[in-house]
């Protein structure tokens, strides 16, 4: 069994290892890719080479020669490599994230074959102009980087969203300009924007390990989110105000707040809630109700009461700045309490405020 199972996957490798580069034509068509965009010399990822604009025939999936194609050429190259001998820069066409060879496939073969990561090369990009939402989302990032000229790639899933950094970064060059001796370049306020505005909120984002509870959402979306509602709109909020110490309400302010501070002193986009569940249990299942309670990491409370309710339940739950506080207790108390067999009803409780006496000694 173990033999005949290697036997097929070997053979399903082979298969994949025959398959031919892509063709350039052909993936031109599908994404109705037509209008160019001269991008000039740029270090590509060797990886995302992945076809050809002629001679995508002659090289199988891994931009290997065919063995019926002559390798006298592929060889001289080869050698040449390895002897550090200088080539003739390659060049390339793009169409989205991906490289089609146009001269230098022996190059790119031999490339792959060294391990080499990166290449320089004579890029024209052709631009998709199909109406999907990855190409509407493709053309909007391209603007912005064309715009900016941020050498630095930000990624976002919704159409429109380019447009509310565009205005930061005009604003924050506006700021830049008022205590400037010389004029601010757009390019140069995006860099700074960039490096003491983005970076750190993304990273604090990052830290709070945000992105987990946005599944399918980039960082970016949430740095967007995050700033437009802080920075633009100023609306109440359903995630609190606990985010205004993180975040001051002012872009520039958060700017100044930040800028003294190194990364591992960033603070922490969580919060602690604690609440009190009162619940109401079938008397011949409080007993396994009160010991599944007792082992979750959440509950730190837990007492059998006479009276109108039967269980009495201290929780703390760590939240996001960006989630409600009932959206969290909620969501806890509907999977983790209400699920319990035996459990007949809940009511839970939200301290507006507490003071706790700290524990006297005797």
């Amino acid at each position: 069994m173990t033999r005949l199972l290697n036997k097929l996957l070997t053979s399903l490798k082979n298969r994949r290892d025959l398959e031919q580069v892509k063709s350039f034509k052909e993936s031109q068509k599908n994404e109705e890719a037509f209008d160019t965009v001269d991008r000039g010399i740029c270090s590509v990822p060797v990886n995302q080479i992945v076809g050809s604009v002629g001679r995508y025939h002659d090289f199988d999936g891994k931009f290997r020669l065919k063995q019926h194609v002559p390798s006298d050429r592929l060889q001289n190259i080869r050698k040449a490599m390895r002897e550090g001998k200088p080539l003739p820069r390659i060049k390339l066409f793009k169409i989205k994230d991906e490289y089609y060879v146009l001269d230098g496939n022996h190059r790119v073969s031999a490339a792959k074959e060294f391990g080499y990561q990166d290449i320089d090369a004579n890029i024209v990009e052709f631009i998709p102009s199909k109406n999907t939402l990855e190409n509407i989302l493709y053309r909007e990032k391209s603007g912005f980087s064309d715009k900016t000229g941020l050498p630095y790639s930000i990624e976002l899933t919704e159409v429109g969203q380019y447009a509310h950094l565009i205005k930061q970064i005009l604003k924050h060059q506006d700021f830049l300009q008022q205590t400037a001796e010389d004029s601010v370049s757009f390019e140069s306020a995006t860099l700074d924007w960039y490096e003491t505005i983005y970076c750190p909120l993304t990273a604090i984002i990052e830290k709070a390990r945000l992105i987990e509870s946005f599944p399918n959402r980039k960082i970016a979306d949430l740095y967007t989110y995050i700033t437009f509602q802080q920075w633009e709109r100023r609306s109440v909020r359903k995630y609190g105000s606990g985010i205004n110490q993180l975040i001051s309400e002012n872009m520039e302010d958060f700017r100044k707040k930040m800028s003294n501070k190194k990364e591992f002193e960033y603070p922490e986009m969580r919060r602690e809630i604690t609440a009190f569940i009162l619940m109401n249990v079938a008397g011949k299942k409080e007993d396994r109700i009160l010991e599944k309670l007792y082992v979750l990491e959440e509950v730190r409370e837990i007492h059998s009461v006479h009276g109108d309710v039967d269980v009495l339940v201290k929780i703390v739950l760590t939240r996001d700045l960006v989630s409600s506080d009932a959206e969290i207790i909620g969501n806890f108390v509907h999977n983790k309490v209400r699920q319990l067999p035996g459990v007949v009803s809940t009511q839970t409780l939200i301290p507006g405020f507490s003071k706790i006496k700290e524990k006297i000694n005797p």
